[in-house]
């Protein structure tokens, strides 16, 4: 070996030592429920179960996984905008011509002229805006349409969030989810540590946004769920990894006479379900999708198996992109760690000596402002930090950032190779001008794809799941046929189908496939074109 190769094999592994495989870091496990739960393996199934049912949304359409189908994030492109500052256009379908949203004549200066600026946010389509008035069993919550500024020509679309859905996947390492890191580390109803994705779980069920019609409340919803057959409106496949023992073989959801009710009496102690399991229902709802959660790490990728001592599993290209991210370009100055973000457990412990991060007490570790967009559009956590978000199955979780303004990994490193599109302010100290070249932003954006894991590219266990029918925008502004909500447009609906623990045959699309119509052959899964089995 020559002296240059031996120094190239030295750097590389030095590179690998400083961001070790994901293997290496243990999972976080939430203290202090045994009190609360008596079988884990059957709390992961109810947390499973819950967070891809229709049911659980006060249509009975709208699933936790509605924002989450996809790579643990959401990559529909139609009536996906909201603005809470400006007006936006309703329903509107994005193109590619669309990103950046802050586009300009010259992408490696951001004081260049600027071609186009959008100041809305890519969100996710939720629910309609209604008033609730009675649960119902049979299809989806009684109640009335109420006026809202997501309205055309007369006729209400879907709501839309305020922020581009993050990926669920790996999401157990942070020890703050949210953008704005609201979902805190300790669970308030249990007393839980290590705990945020339990803190997070209870925020969307009782939304008016996201999942409900506004006055719903969780006693109330625990009271719909727990008479219900889990997933009665979907196909669970026979060898789903954790759902398929319970796969009704005849038809959809589980087999009679399972029911929500009996699923928490598998996986609670008596004292949370015997008398008014209702109202122990956000607990538990918490609990139980945090358990699942945990479940979803995605930690056999490329970089990994490099990480480990494989120096061929990245390419010659692919080092040089690793290279960059430690070295010149400051990524991992934020991406810290094989969570790829500082603001992981274990990334934060390490920071204060080995404490635990009980709330937000050690401060602000992991929340950056990067420039994404001006500072008095979206305060974040404070003065517009965000957390920053990890890197694993990037290639499939677009669009980025948290106003979902970047269409393409591409774009994202020609964001950060310019400094950030509003540095005025103050942005993070690694924010600034990088000045690669092609051939270097090339090579970053090679490193970006080497964290993809198989198992999610291919939705092979733990990353399988029930078949589920998605909101995809209204496409030509009918009226809906239920006659309780004649000012409601009638849905598009798109079908994702289901899959068991060996996958499916093709990859997942990525967002700029989706925008330009890549993979409608069938060389791509979850390409949003194939009609909903659900009525």
């Amino acid at each position: 070996m020559s002296k240059i190769a031996f120094s190239l094999t030295l750097l590389f592994a030095g590179l690998a030592q400083a961001q070790p495989s994901l293997k290496t870091v243990p999972v976080p496990q939430a203290t202090g429920t045994g009190q609360y739960v008596r079988d884990n393996a059957a709390l992961v199934v109810l947390g499973k179960a819950l967070f891809w049912d229709m049911q659980l949304g006060s249509d009975g359409r709208t699933a936790c996984a509605t924002c989450h189908f996809h790579a643990g994030a959401d990559h529909r492109s139609q009536n996906q905008l909201s603005n809470p500052n400006f007006a936006f256009p309703a329903n509107a379908t994005l193109t590619s011509a669309d990103f950046p949203f802050h586009a300009l004549t010259d992408p490696t200066n951001n004081n260049s002229r600027v071609l186009h600026d959008n100041s809305a946010r890519f969100g996710s389509a939720g629910v309609f805006p209604r008033k609730f008035t009675a649960i119902n069993l049979a299809s989806g919550d009684d109640g009335y349409d109420l006026a809202s500024a997501f309205n055309l020509n007369g006729l209400n679309v879907r709501q839309v969030t305020a922020r581009n859905a993050p990926s669920v996947f790996n999401a157990i390492f942070n020890a703050r989810n949210f953008w704005d890191g609201r979902a805190l580390n300790t669970f308030a109803l249990t007393g839980s540590t290590n705990a945020s994705l339990a803190s997070q779980a209870v925020g969307p069920p009782t939304n008016a946004v996201e999942m409900s019609y506004d006055g719903l409340t969780w006693q109330l919803l625990g009271q719909r769920m727990l008479a219900l057959n889990p997933l009665r409106l979907q196909r669970v496949a026979a060898d789903d990894s954790v759902l398929g023992p319970f796969a009704n073989p005849d038809g959809p959801g589980f087999t009679s006479p399972l029911t929500y009710l009996t699923l928490v009496q598998s996986a609670f102690a008596p004292a949370y379900w015997q008398t008014a399991p209702e109202d122990n229902f956000q607990m538990i709802f918490g609990l139980a999708l945090q358990a699942y959660q945990t479940t979803l790490v995605s930690d056999d990728t490329p970089f990994d198996r490099f990480a480990a001592g494989n120096t061929a599993a990245l390419t010659a290209q692919e080092q040089a992109g690793l290279a960059l991210f430690r070295g010149r370009a400051q990524c991992a100055a934020c991406h810290a760690g094989a969570e790829f973000t500082l603001a992981s457990v274990a990334n934060i412990n390490r920071r204060v000596g080995g404490r635990n991060n009980n709330n937000n007490s050690i401060g602000d570790t992991g929340f950056f402002r990067t420039g994404v967009t001006p500072l008095a559009d979206d305060a974040g956590l404070t003065a517009g930090a965000f957390k920053t978000p990890g890197l694993r199955n990037i290639e499939f979780t677009g669009p980025y950032f948290h106003n979902g303004g970047q269409a393409t990994l591409e774009q994202v490193v020609e964001f950060y190779n310019r400094g950030g599109d509003f540095p005025q302010g103050g942005v993070n100290n690694d924010i600034r001008r990088l000045n690669l070249n092609a051939n270097e932003r090339a090579q970053l954006v090679a490193f970006l794809k080497a964290l993809s894991d198989d198992r999610v590219r291919y939705q092979r266990a733990p990353f399988d799941h029930p078949a589920l029918c998605v909101p995809n925008g209204q496409t030509d502004l009918a009226q809906t046929t239920d006659a309780r909500f004649s000012l409601s447009a009638d849905d598009r609906m798109a079908a994702i189908p289901a899959v068991g623990k060996s996958g499916a045959k093709a990859p997942l699309q990525t967002f700029s496939d989706l925008l330009d119509g890549v993979g409608t052959d069938g060389s791509r899964a979850h390409t949003l074109t194939e009609a909903c089995p659900v009525q």
